[in-house]
């Protein structure tokens, strides 16, 4: 071989290296978007809770992995079970579905607020996930008994 025929077939060799490699990095990377998402007002700089629907466009399974906002330094993800709450490293947000975080179940949790959002204020949240790329989240702040309609609920007025 000349040395034209080894760099093209060298050139030949990489270039299709490098197609396999970009093929093998799988299923598409989830895309996410989130809707709904709103905080009550905090009763004080304790504690306040955050919640919304996370819904996952794509057909790859994909974790909420983490939190974090400048309102405070400790967010932690919370399930609920048998009306019991407590801290979870993840949580599952499925191919084509949706993680539901609401009043009475899964939510986050922001413990030692910084400051104490009043209602029509916005909280900045930046969801971080185990594949998908963070999503930057402006949760409103809400009247403390504000409760979101999901589609579920009943319909009528419930003031």
């Amino acid at each position: 071989m000349n040395a034209r025929t080894t760099r093209t077939l060298a050139a030949a060799l990489s270039l299709t290296a490098a197609l396999a490699i970009s093929g093998c990095a799988g299923k598409a990377e989830p895309k996410m978007t989130v809707s709904g998402a709103f905080m009550p007002q905090p009763v004080n700089d304790k504690m306040a809770g955050g919640f919304m629907v996370i819904k996952n466009g794509s057909g790859t399974a994909d974790k909420l992995t983490g939190v974090t906002s400048s309102l405070s330094d400790d967010l932690q993800i919370h399930e609920t079970k048998d009306q019991k709450m407590q801290q979870v490293q993840s949580m599952d947000v499925p191919a084509n579905g949706e993680l539901r975080l609401e009043r009475g179940g899964n939510h986050i949790m922001f413990m030692g607020l910084k400051s104490t959002p009043q209602v029509g204020e916005k909280v900045t949240v930046e969801l971080r996930f185990e594949k998908a790329a963070p999503v930057k989240v402006e949760l409103d702040v809400k009247d403390r008994t504000y409760n979101a309609q999901t589609p579920t609920a009943a319909s009528g007025n419930h003031h």
